[in-house]
């Protein structure tokens, strides 16, 4: 009898301090959208070793004034229309504070107008488009989304800058996936291009997803251009250079950071040889800082540090200040990433000092690199 008192006292104790350690311990949430299957996954896998880097090293630190933090990862497969499904889960979940994500323009562009609708602050480490900045509004006029990479009207510019003046180029194809991302980097280069006296002797579309580029590169060729422009991403962009040079286009290729990806080669292989790409974070001209967070990364991924991953951990970083300086209180994360408004308010991390316009924009330099023997390696800066 005493035996089972005792027992039943027991099991009653540990019960209550199971129920008095859960009362106590609390998980915070942050969900990250991305594609994380599909064309695009090698991008994902980028933004997900970022942003498990940052969060791994605040719940080792202790969490978030104690409280441990867990990442919701929600596949949108680069998608608008899976982005704009995963966005509607996302604000569904009340004890989501923000988001990192989403990474392709287009896909945050369908995701945005229920994330502004709903009160939900986002920091897309990746989204270039210059649109984002006038979909990102409410009827007050509060901005719900922000970013830590430069804008496509900046990039498009700097590319043609840096044809003409480091290159030497003259006559320019230009070949752009017909969608959000391609288009607006497009319309920057070409326009900037026409400004500085820069040739462009053709402009071709192509959709995502294609295999043969032959056709249009026919055309391009005809048109005796010294440089090529791939405006979109690495899956198709590595086809058209190796598409091109089958068909002699032995000249100078150059793209933005879509093109930036492992992929991009290995897909390739020697016909990405000669490529040159913007980048908005380059490891070689990182700071002091930054060298220790690049040694570990290797360590931890068996690779170079890309500038997706080092965007992501940034963007990570900002969200989970914001959180630990207001709480999981979506609208006063927002007005908290809002009010990081100048230089001296800036987020000091690993890609720079991070601060927002009115548009939630930022303001980072561009690097370039370029493919040598199969591999990326820095190119001269302008």
């Amino acid at each position: 009898m005493f035996g089972k008192t005792i027992k039943g006292a027991l099991l009653v104790c540990c019960a209550l301090t199971l129920m008095a350690g859960a009362a106590y311990a609390k998980t915070i949430r942050i969900a990250v959208a991305s594609p994380f299957t599909g064309g695009a996954a090698a991008y994902g896998d980028n933004i997900k070793a970022g942003v498990s880097m940052k969060v791994d090293e605040v719940n080792a630190a202790g969490g978030l004034n104690g409280d441990q933090i867990e990442v919701v990862y929600m596949d949108e497969q680069c998608e608008p229309r899976e982005a704009a499904t995963v966005a509607s889960k996302i604000v569904m979940e009340e004890d989501i504070p923000g988001l990192v994500g989403h990474l392709c323009s287009s896909a945050h562009l369908a995701a945005l107008p229920t994330y502004v609708r709903k009160g939900v602050p986002s920091i897309t480490p990746t989204a270039t488009n210059v649109t984002i900045s006038d979909k990102n509004k409410d009827r007050k006029g509060l901005v719900w989304s922000f970013r830590t990479v430069y804008r496509d009207d900046f990039q498009g510019k700097f590319l043609a800058d840096y044809a003409k003046k480091v290159l030497g180029l003259k006559k320019i194809a230009v070949f752009y996936e017909n969608n959000d991302y391609g288009i607006g980097l497009k319309d920057a280069f070409v326009g900037q291009a026409k400004a500085i006296g820069l040739a462009v002797v053709g402009e071709e579309a192509y959709i995502k997803g294609a295999q043969d580029f032959t056709p249009q590169l026919t055309k391009l060729k005809g048109q005796n251009p010294d440089g090529l422009f791939i405006s979109g991403y690495y899956t198709e962009g590595a086809l058209i250079a190796s598409q091109a040079k089958k068909l002699g286009m032995n000249v100078a290729k150059f793209g933005a950071d879509g093109l930036d990806n492992a992929d991009y080669i290995n897909l390739a292989k020697d016909a990405a040889d000669g490529t040159y790409l913007t980048v908005p974070f380059l490891a070689e001209a990182a700071g002091p800082g930054a060298q220790a967070f690049i040694a570990k990364f290797k360590k931890r991924f068996g690779r170079d540090l890309d500038w997706m991953s080092a965007n992501a951990y940034d963007a990570a970083g900002l969200l989970l200040q914001a959180i630990a300086a207001v709480g999981p209180d979506r609208a006063k994360v927002r007005d908290y990433l809002a009010s990081i408004d100048g230089p001296e308010k800036g987020y000091k991390g690993i890609t720079g000092n991070t601060y927002f316009d009115a548009n939630g924009d930022c303001q980072k330099p561009a690097f370039v690199k370029t493919v040598r023997n199969q591999k990326f390696v820095p190119a001269k800066q302008m």
